[in-house]
């Protein structure tokens, strides 16, 4: 059984998975819909083609790692997709079956199948990615004269990670 000190590192790091998650669909939000097509350069993928490869990515994570928490990967990694909402809503769901296969493999002291020493890596991996992204897009959106200013995204993001 878990010790009372594990339980509550556990829960401190699933709470930094759902921040995280949370704070990557409100960088979606703040993003006017004709920014998606932003690029940092040409050739380069588009903000839109961003945020559905931090989807693919999470969902082939899945598969790989932890597959009975699978669900459709999608065929096209960097897919552009036009749509704000359906973008929050796979993102959502990627980070919802992330977060089960974590808890899944921990309840059953089970290893990941793949990937990482411990199933806590895979949210640590994803976190660091998205955050890698998180900073493309920003540069993306400042390219395309789209800059988000940090008086916008300090509410929606920052304080997401520093809020009690």
């Amino acid at each position: 059984m878990a010790s009372e000190q594990d339980s509550s590192l556990l829960a401190a790091v699933l709470d930094s998975w759902d921040r995280n998650c949370r704070a990557l669909i409100n960088l979606l939000r703040l993003i006017p819909a004709h920014a998606l097509d932003a690029r940092v350069r040409e050739g380069s993928p588009t903000v839109s083609q961003m945020f559905s490869h931090m989807h693919h990515e999470r969902m082939i994570s899945v598969l790989e790692n932890a597959p009975e928490c699978a669900g459709e990967v999608p065929e096209e990694e960097w897919k552009h997709e036009a749509d704000p909402d359906r973008l929050a809503e796979l993102l959502g769901e990627s980070g919802r079956r992330v977060r089960d296969a974590v808890v899944g493999r921990l309840e059953a002291n089970r290893p990941l199948d793949r990937d990482y020493a411990h199933p806590i890596q895979l949210l640590q991996f994803l976190t660091f990615h998205e955050g890698y992204h998180h900073g493309q897009i920003r540069s993306a959106l400042r390219s395309a004269g789209c800059q988000i200013t940090d008086d916008e995204a300090g509410p929606v993001i920052w304080d997401v990670w520093k809020g009690r």
